[in-house]
This record gives structure tokens, sequence and C-alpha cells, in this order.
């Protein structure tokens, strides 16, 4: 499944053409991914373009896992906490780094709440600087609960739907 899953992007990524005019799966092809990255786009400024080729990829991977999970008698690796933890650590690790980086004040004052009394400083960096390091495993753990949770879900209905309609019809 997951050879499969590796090649099966591929067909969503336009293949380049002499052709003035496209065929239509390249025109869905480019139309699919110019409105994934605009959607992905929207909401970031200029400097965070540059991870759109990077965010593209990796959705349509999940994606294509998942699709692929869905299939009788196959495995879907999302629900595992190590697919998760793998791709979510080094994310979450190059947004602290960028933001300490780009933004040292700002990133650095999020440990500290505004008003925080002289004595409890020391105490609450720590604690800060332990959930801003929890923070990717309890998200993993929550996010791969959620896609067990509905790949199961999934899976009883269809189980249920097959079983019983045979039943209704007769």
């Amino acid at each position: 499944l997951i050879a499969i899953a590796q090649t099966f992007p591929w067909i969503f990524y336009p293949t380049p053409s002499n052709r003035w005019l496209n065929n239509r799966l390249l025109t869905l092809q480019n139309w699919f991914i110019n409105r994934f990255t605009q959607q992905l786009l929207l909401p970031l400024n200029v400097g965070g373009h540059k991870w759109a080729l990077m965010l593209t990829s990796l959705m349509i991977f999940l994606l294509s896992i998942n699709i692929l999970g869905l299939l009788p008698y196959t495995f879907t690796p999302t629900t595992q906490l190590s697919l998760n933890l793998g791709l979510a650590v080094p994310f979450w690790l190059a947004t602290v780094i960028i933001g300490l980086r780009n933004q040292p004040n700002a990133a650095l004052a999020h440990l500290l709440p505004e008003g925080t009394p002289i004595l409890l400083i020391p105490i609450l960096i720590i604690i800060e600087t332990i959930t801003l390091f929890i923070r990717p495993l309890a998200l993993g753990v929550r996010l791969t609960a959620n896609l067990t949770a509905g790949h199961l879900l999934i899976q009883l209905i269809s189980t249920a739907v097959v079983v019983l309609t045979p039943m209704m019809t007769t």
C-alpha cells in the first residue's frame, strides 16, 4: 500500500506539454493544483509562499494514503503514531526554529504571559517550555486517535450496510 501511495500522487502532477491546448486530464490537474495552492496561500504573506510546493506535496501524499486506506483489506499508515509523529515533529521544529530566527522577541514572549509576578517567572518559563516541547506529541496522539476512530467508524458502517442490505430485500 505504501508503494502505491507513493506513486499514486504522480497522477495529480501535470506533465509538461508542447501543445497550446491541453487535454482534459491536464486541465483538471492544473485546475486542482492551482485551486489548492490558492487556498493554501490565502492566509499567508508573500514570505510564506515558498512553502507552497512542500505543503501541496504533503497534502496530496496524505490525501492519497487516506483514500487508499479505505480500500478493503488495506492498512492506513496514518493511523500509526510513528508516521504522524514522523511528519509532525520536523514541521513543528521548523516552525519553532524559523520563528526564533525571524522574530526572536515574539517567539520568546510566548514563554511568559504578560503581567506575571516576579517570583513566578522562572517556574512559568519552565512550564511553558515543557508545554512547547510536548505539543507535537499531544497533537500527534490526538490525530492518530481521531483517524483511527474515523476509519473504524467507516469500516463498521460499511460492514453493517453489506450485512444488512440482503436482509432488507428478503
